[in-house]
Parts: structure tokens; sequence; C-alpha cells
């Protein structure tokens, strides 16, 4: 195993853990939801399932991509696969185009597989690989989907990053050659519409808008960085409240996953009832895996599971459709963003 790769993966979960909040700049906060006083329903009438990749899920939340490719991440992974497999819910791995380069780090991701044998797990590649590379990834997890991820401006903070960015021809190759689908998503920073149109294009169907608010690559390569400051893009890119209010144009067009700070139940409610289809969960649960090992983030998966479908049968929503339907109010920073958007 290359042990520069292997120290930067642990670096990253050192210092995202080092940087987690339990408050979130994700901008959910800037958006009410109107009570329904007589919800005329029962919490056993609710029904949360819903589709990740065009595939049935049971939950409408899951663990997202974080960690891979140096033995400690391996423990993580597993015990995070194992949290998943218990609670059924899907699991995104983090990065494996160290494993396609260094096969011997492919143990880190192959756990996941051998922790959830039956379960939904999602693979995952930065954008700039092809194809070869795309059905490495798939076959070393045996994945259902796999994300490929829009990184440029972790990179370009990044010292030992990529400096060069022609992603979209491999993009779409990989996206019309693979039997499995497809999810483009961002790493912090949020999709924007222009980008949403280029992937159109491309015949992308699957999208995580991953806004900012949550784990923030430039701050984690900024303190990993010696020799230049790039603070300046410190909170650069969209919250995932912009960003789901900016998708809505593009709802016939994607299946979304939001993701980027979600910190609990109401986070999870207020994102598909803006149209996510399913949410992405990466810090919080990481925070609770290192603080409280497996069964703790068991228990609180549940709850969240718990508290979801509470939520819902409040609202009188009896599935995720009726969520879209529920009455929002904007706060004036966001109703702003959203008049200003081209």
């Amino acid at each position: 195993m290359d042990q520069r790769h292997a120290h930067r993966k642990d670096e990253h979960v050192f210092i995202a853990e080092k940087q987690f909040s339990t408050q979130s700049n994700n901008g959910l906060d800037q958006i009410r939801i109107l009570p329904n006083n007589l919800p005329e329903i029962a919490v056993e009438e609710v029904d949360y399932s819903t589709s990740i990749a065009g595939k049935l899920s049971a939950v409408p939340f899951f663990i997202n991509a974080m960690s891979g490719g140096s033995p400690s991440t391996r423990k993580l992974n597993k015990k995070l696969a194992l949290a998943a497999n218990e609670t059924g819910i899907a699991m995104a791995t983090g990065s494996q185009s160290i494993a396609v380069k260094f096969p011997d780090a492919s143990t880190s991701f192959q756990v996941v597989r051998e922790s959830m044998p039956n379960g939904f797990v999602i693979g995952n590649l930065g954008a700039g690989n092809n194809l070869h590379a795309a059905k490495e990834a798939i076959k070393m997890i045996s994945a259902d989907a796999l994300e490929i991820h829009l990184n440029a401006v972790q990179e370009i903070i990044m010292p030992e990053g990529e400096r060069s960015f022609y992603w979209q021809d491999q993009i779409a190759e990989i996206a019309a050659e693979l039997e499995i689908p497809v999810i483009v998503k961002e790493v912090g920073f949020g999709i924007s519409p222009a980008t949403l149109e280029e992937l159109k294009k491309i015949n992308i169907k699957y999208v995580d808008l991953s806004g900012r608010g949550g784990t923030n690559f430039a701050r984690i390569e900024n303190q990993r960085l010696h020799s230049e400051n790039f603070n300046c893009l410190d909170n650069f890119g969209m919250n995932i409240a912009e960003c789901l209010i900016a998708s809505r144009p593009f709802e016939n067009d994607f299946s979304f996953t939001a993701s980027g700070g979600i910190r609990d139940a109401l986070d999870i409610v207020k994102c598909l009832c803006l149209g996510a289809d399913n949410v992405g969960i990466s810090g919080l649960f990481l925070h609770t895996l290192l603080k409280e090992d497996i069964a703790g983030l068991i228990k609180q998966i549940e709850s969240l599971k718990h508290q979801v479908k509470a939520i819902m049968t409040i609202l009188g929503c009896h599935n995720v459709d009726e969520l879209r339907k529920v009455s929002l109010i904007l706060s004036d920073s966001l109703l702003n963003f959203k008049n200003q958007l081209i």
C-alpha cells in the first residue's frame, strides 16, 4: 500500500472529526414547515420507502461516502458496514481511486461487502478515472451503484492534488457503458444549475447535490496545506438548502440525493420536502461511531428512522410523495437567493 496516500486518508478522517460541530450551516434552519394540526393519520400508516439510484430503498437515508484506503479506515468501514447491515440502510464507500492504483489497499473497501453481503453498497471514484477503473471499483466490492465525485475545489487546494479537470467525456462513457447506476456527486460545495444542465446533456440521471455545511474539504485541505493559505475558499459554494431550491427546475430530469451537514430527523424531512428522493449522511455518523462505537451508531440510525416517521405522521404524510406538498416558508435570505437564480 502506498503509505503517502494511506496517510492522507487517515488525515482526512482525523481532521474531519476534529472540525465536526453539532451545529450545521446547511441552511435548512432557514426553512420552516407549517404544522398540520389535523393530521388524520396513524404512525403505522406511514411508508417512507423511496429510491436510491433508481432502486427501492426501505429507508430514506443512508451512510454516505467517508473512508477507506488505509488499515485504520478499513476498521472504520467495517464498523460502518456492520451498522448499515444491522439497520437495513445503504452505504457508500469512500473513494476507491487509491485501491485501483494500489490493489493492496482494496481490503479496506472489500470489508464493506463482506460485512453487508445482501445490502445496497455504493462504490466511489473520483472524476477523471476511466471506464476500466470504474469496472475495477465495481468488481472490488460487487457494487450496486457507483458514485463519481466532483472535487475540483478540494483538488486545487490539496498540495498533491490534480491541476487538470477534463472530466465530462469520461463520466459520460462510464454512465453509458456500466450496467449499474451512476450517481454524480459533489464533496461539499454544491452542484449548480449550470452543472446540472451539463449533466443532463450526458444522460446522468442520479445526482448527489452535496452542499456546503457538513464536512468541509476546503478547510481540511487548508489544515494540511503548508506552503500556501487558501482560506478564501473555506465558505465557497452553496449549502444543501440552496442546492435543493436551485435544482427544482430539474426535478423531472434527475433523482436527487441531499447531503451536506445533515444533523437530525427534521433535516432529513426538510430535504425530502424540497424534492430529494433520499438523504446521505457522513460526518454525523462518523462522529457517533468514533464516540460511541457500533452500538451507538445503530441506536442513532434507529432513532432517526423512528423520528422521521413520527414527523411525517404529524405532517399528515403517508409517503415521501406527499411530503412534496407540505407548505414551506423560506427565510428572506433563501427567498432572495431563489429570486436571483438565472
